[in-house]
């Protein structure tokens, strides 16, 4: 109820702005505290490398009817997966649409390894993602916007223009207008996607991008697109161009 609340007063507040300017934008990691900032700078410390440490033993390990590992295609994941992360979601011609990250790991496993997709959510496949973006960590964010991801971005930029729920918010309304401030403890953020798969002390565990995204959707009462949905795709699109050239930070942690 108090959540629903002070949601409540940031929509009465809001005043209507433009996007971010690209020299005032922030990552989540600047409004975090100090404690959980060194959290973050130290691989000892930080919890989501537990995650990266299994994905590694996974991209090694052979799997499916080919018996073929990760590592039989692309060899050492620190060289050919260097930079991959800071373009997804990529447009996919043999699709004919984005697909993020962890779509791209499950087609290879399906049309390659022969083997069964991994769930959303699952251990397994947060651990081989964050494992494929670890290599990217430190790399600009490089997202390509062209005439065959355009009419996607565009999709993705009005959801997040968009009001929706029962409590009428849109994304910008908290992320663009209100970032910095307090919302339940916490700093607003500016919504930039630098660390996924990003540990949550709250989650006390790794989670996607979409996960977060479904938890805004539930926060203001609209109902969540499923995992994997296109919707959700071309939101995490916007959300990544919205970042472009900010540095990724996998596995991030976050309040």
């Amino acid at each position: 109820m108090i959540f629903r609340f002070l949601l409540v007063l940031l929509a009465l507040s809001t005043t209507t702005r433009a996007e971010i300017p690209l020299a005032e934008r922030r990552s989540g990691y600047e409004l975090m505290g100090r404690e959980t900032r060194a959290m973050q700078d130290d691989d000892a410390t930080n919890p989501g490398m537990l995650w990266v440490l299994d994905g590694e033993t996974l991209w090694n390990r052979r799997d499916g009817a080919s018996g073929v590992a990760c590592a039989g295609c692309h060899g050492d994941a620190r060289i050919s997966m260097k930079g991959v992360a800071a373009r997804y979601p990529a447009f996919d011609s043999s699709r004919g649409k984005p697909i993020n990250l962890e779509q791209r790991i499950n087609a290879c496993r399906s049309e390659r390894q022969k083997a069964a997709p991994l769930a959303y959510e699952s251990r397994d496949l947060l651990a081989i993602t964050a494992y494929v973006a670890r290599q990217s960590r430190g790399r600009p964010i490089d997202i390509t916007i062209d005439p065959r991801t355009k009419p996607f971005f565009d999709e993705g930029r009005n959801t997040f223009y968009r009001r929706q729920g029962q409590l009428n918010l849109a994304c910008t309304q908290c992320h663009d207008d209100n970032w910095g401030k307090k919302l339940v403890g916490n700093a607003i953020p500016q919504a930039h996607p630098t660390g996924y798969p990003i540990y949550r002390l709250e989650w006390q565990g790794l989670g996607s991008l979409q996960r977060r995204l479904r938890n805004c959707f539930i926060g203001v009462r609209a109902e969540p697109y499923p995992y994997g949905a296109q919707e959700f795709v071309n939101l995490e699109l916007y959300l990544m161009w919205r970042a472009r050239g900010m540095a990724l930070e996998t596995p991030a942690v976050r309040p």
